[in-house]
């Protein structure tokens, strides 16, 4: 099971960024609404025991409550907003960014700063 975190205020983005420094940081942006999005989510969560990725904190944005945070997220890392999207911030960046079922963590695992 994925750990969560849910992201519901834009100052927790400064958190993020600052997190990031010492240690890679996932944001998963979901449109509850969407089929797509809902089944991207869930192949993140039947990959994610396998994906060597315990360690990593992950945010989860629900879309339709907190839109305006979307925005924030695509100007502070300098990403385009999709749905659903899932990137990796290290060292205050976003170093990986993927939408729909282009999404792999295999992907982000690889992405990994030594």
């Amino acid at each position: 099971m994925i750990p969560w975190q849910q992201l519901t205020q834009e100052d927790q983005l400064t958190d993020i960024a600052r997190e990031s420094h010492e240690q890679p940081v996932l944001i998963f942006k979901h449109s509850t609404t969407c089929s797509i999005s809902a089944a991207a989510k869930g192949k993140l969560e039947r990959q994610w025991a396998d994906a060597g990725l315990s360690d990593v904190k992950i945010y989860y944005l629900d879309l339709l409550r907190f839109r305006p945070i979307s925005g924030a997220i695509a100007e502070k890392f300098g990403v385009r907003h999709e749905s659903p999207q899932l990137l990796l911030i290290q060292d205050g960046e976003c170093s990986y960014n993927a939408s729909h079922m282009g999404i792999r963590l295999s992907e982000v695992k690889s992405m990994f700063s030594a």
